[in-house]
């Protein structure tokens, strides 16, 4: 079992999935809001590691989606002020075990980091309460 903090928009019914899974695998999870945190270069390097700039963002939030934002364009210190004057253009959710921080919910990658055994499905990071993905969302558990 980890303890993690994890970093998320409150209210996110997609961070909320996330949660419920990392809790049905046995983890003990901190939500905090990503909104409320003092962020700084440093800190959200630390999530990003060597994700490309475009990676950094959500791809949800309003600017991106309308393409008044265009991530692929930002050199990394423009991109890096606007997630410090914008925090919910940050790619959600940020995760931190110990030292090691993550940024995303890759359940590939977090099962081989911290484990979820069977309670994930492939292609949570997908979903999205009312569209036509959220038909995708199973719970493994129940089939």
């Amino acid at each position: 079992m980890a303890h993690i903090t994890f970093y998320e928009k409150s209210g996110c019914s997609g961070n909320a999935r996330q949660k419920a899974l990392l809790i049905a695998a046995g983890h003990e999870v901190l939500a905090r809001d990503l909104r409320k945190e003092a962020w700084s270069r440093e800190r959200l390097l630390a999530f990003f590691g060597t994700r490309p700039v475009a990676q950094w963002f959500n791809r949800n939030a309003p600017a991106v989606k309308s393409g008044e934002i265009v991530p692929e364009t930002l050199t990394a210190e423009a991109a890096m002020a606007l997630l410090l004057r914008e925090p919910l253009l940050i790619r959600r959710p940020l995760l931190e075990v110990g030292e090691t921080r993550q940024v995303g919910f890759d359940p590939v990658a977090i099962d081989a980091w911290i484990g979820l055994g069977e309670a994930c499905p492939a292609d949570i990071d997908t979903c999205r309460h009312g569209d036509e993905t959220a038909a995708r969302c199973r719970d493994p558990l129940a089939e």
